[in-house]
Order: structure tokens, then sequence, then C-alpha cells
């Protein structure tokens, strides 16, 4: 895995971003693209390649990702009305960065998932 990609040099400092929550496990920080008012990634501070590659040893970045969020989504005012979880996973699950995250979206009325397939 490239531990070179935008998200591990935004971790490490060497690229600037909009930083709202950091510990010794997780970074978060805003989306450049947001898809709704609120858009958040938090992603581990160490490289995981994807949701496919975390082992038993990444199991406290994991849970970190979801209480950070729910920290983020309190601190964006989220929580009262609800807010949307993501993880993508490689590509066919629409992962364009290969380092973990996870998407936090909120602030308006997110609809469903996605569009029911045609042929089923």
């Amino acid at each position: 895995m490239a531990v070179d990609n935008i998200f591990m040099k935004i971790v490490r400092g060497e690229l600037s971003a909009d930083i709202v929550y950091r510990d010794e496990l997780v970074t978060a920080f805003r989306d450049i693209q947001p898809q709704a008012p609120v858009h958040v990634l938090i992603v581990p501070n160490h490289p995981i390649a994807s949701a496919a590659d975390a082992g038993q040893g990444d199991e406290a970045a994991l849970g970190r990702l979801f209480t950070a969020a729910r920290q983020v989504a309190e601190q964006e005012g989220l929580s009262q009305d609800g807010y949307r979880l993501i993880v993508n996973c490689k590509a066919h699950g629409g992962q364009e960065v290969e380092q973990l995250h996870l998407h936090l979206l909120g602030g308006e009325p997110l609809g469903p998932m996605r569009c029911r397939h045609r042929d089923r």
C-alpha cells in the first residue's frame, strides 16, 4: 500500500486540511468536494488500505473511527437530526483513495442510500 496517499499526507501534516478532530489514533477533516452541507472524512493515523485489509491490530483505530464520528457529529450540530456514516471498500465499493476512511455526512435529509437496481 502506498503510504504517501493524500490522506496520510494530511495526517502527517504535509498537506493542509480543515482538521476538525485529531487524537493519537484518528484524524478527521472536511472533504474538499463535499457531498452534503457537512462532509467530514475520518481516517486512521496509520496506513490501512481498505476495510478488507483491516486486522486485529487495527481494532482500536477502527473503534475510534466511530467514537470520533459521534464527537464530530455533536460538534457539527448533527446529533439531533442524524447523519450518515459510509465506508467504501475497494473499486466496486467506490473507494477512491487507498486508505481506509469513514465519511460523515449530514446537515440535510440525505435520502435513500442508492437507487434499487432495475433488474431486481
